[in-house]
């Protein structure tokens, strides 16, 4: 019985897992029991990948941040771009001729768009350019902002409040854009402007 009994026991020490006590603060020390002792730490590694890792992912998110607001500013002319080139390459113009068709079309409607609006006199036609400007590119904002504030904020009323804010910041931004890309210049025939002083 005792025989038994002792088999057990040395079959239940060989399958619990044994715990050593091992130093991190100090892996070796010096043999002697004076001298200098090693201070390496194990995390230095660890630690400066964590800082670089942070870093980039500012910078990262940022740079994302940025290209996204770019592109919401141009919804209307990326929009056009994007309906030309699908229909262009469903039509059988093929993967160049679809790029090219779009990248042309999108271009000629962001600078027609400015050159009518900074030719154009009348402050209605000008509010209406802009309006198409702009409307595409808060609906984007909104879209774009209330999909990011998914990552941290748990309330859905607070993405609401914070969408309806960028839409409006995205949208001021394209009519300001436009405005200021286009800035309107006196025509006279000559090619000259009278000084009116």
């Amino acid at each position: 019985m005792s025989g038994a009994f002792s088999t057990e026991v040395v079959e239940t020490k060989l399958l619990t897992p044994q715990l050593r006590l091992v130093s991190v603060s100090y892996p070796e020390l010096r043999p002697g029991g004076g001298g200098r002792r090693d201070w390496y730490v194990y995390a230095h590694g660890a630690t400066t990948m964590l800082a670089i890792g942070l870093v980039l992912n500012t910078l990262g998110i940022g740079l994302f941040c940025w290209a996204i607001f770019t592109l919401a500013v141009y919804a209307l002319p990326f929009f056009v771009t994007l309906s030309i080139g699908m229909t262009a390459f469903q039509s059988g113009a093929g993967l160049i001729g679809a790029l090219l068709l779009a990248t042309a079309g999108g271009a000629l409607t962001l600078v027609f768009g400015q050159v009518a609006f900074a030719v154009t006199r009348s402050s209605a036609l000008r509010i209406s350019i802009a309006t198409a400007f702009a409307a595409p590119a808060a609906v984007a904002g909104y879209h774009v902002v209330f999909a990011l504030s998914h990552i941290g904020v748990p309330s859905l009323a607070w993405r609401e409040i914070f969408a309806c804010l960028g839409a409006v910041c995205i949208g001021v931004t394209s009519w300001t854009r436009l405005m200021v890309l286009a800035k309107t210049r006196p025509f006279e025939p000559g090619g000259v402007v009278e000084n009116p002083s």
